[in-house]
């Protein structure tokens, strides 16, 4: 009995140490979290936005966002916004790309309304709406003495300039143009782009739109 007993007292430490250690990240509620996370790429914005590589041309370099620069900052907006509808997540991202030069902008430099800007190039209108949703800066902006200054407070922040397209989409569009967005079809993005961004659903638009859907699979 006493030798089984030495014999057992030394197994246990090599027993022990054969165990499989516990991953602190094998959690499987963490495990879903993470795979519930949109992550965009960087590979897909180039995709979608093929000048974005480089901010080698762009007019103005502190406006400018790479596509690298680009991915988080969009991936952050459509967690945040519960954007999970890869329709809806291509037909924004595709809009934001043409509006944005392939994100070389976030600002409208050409003649035409002042403090229009980010990335979703938004109306002031827009802007002050999406400026007061932000608490950290609403008082800000509510304050601000034109439109100019409340694009200033929302273009400093990646967060906020990147932000703007998800949060139009589901703050200002009908939830019936929601439902044809979601459906994939030409016709739902047409819908998004008339009645809900209320522009032109043009081939050049159109052309962004579906390198985003190819994309985004």
């Amino acid at each position: 009995m006493q030798t089984h007993l030495t014999a057992l007292l030394f197994l246990l430490p090599l027993l022990s140490n054969a165990l499989p250690a516990q991953d602190p990240n094998s959690n499987p509620n963490a495990q879903s979290q993470t795979q519930n996370e949109i992550q965009i790429t960087p590979k897909q914005i180039e995709t979608i936005a093929p000048k974005s590589k480089s901010c080698d041309s762009a007019p103005s370099k502190d406006e400018c966002a790479t596509a690298a620069q680009a991915a988080p900052a969009i991936s952050a907006s459509f967690n945040k916004y519960k954007v999970h509808s890869r329709a809806e997540q291509a037909a924004v991202i595709g809009l934001m790309a043409f509006e944005s030069g392939d994100f070389k902008s976030n600002r409208n430099h050409s003649p035409g309304v002042p403090g229009q800007g980010t990335r979703n190039m938004q109306s002031p209108t827009y802007n002050q709406k999406y400026a007061a949703s932000l608490p950290d800066i609403a008082d800000a902006a509510k304050q601000a003495s034109d439109a100019d200054k409340v694009l200033d407070l929302l273009v400093k922040n990646k967060e906020y300039d990147f932000g703007s397209g998800a949060w139009f989409l589901t703050t200002q569009c009908e939830e019936d143009v929601r439902k044809r967005l979601q459906s994939g079809s030409e016709e739902g993005w047409k819908a998004y782009i008339r009645d809900c961004v209320g522009t032109e659903a043009n081939g050049e638009r159109r052309e962004y739109w579906e390198r985003a859907v190819n994309a985004l699979g």
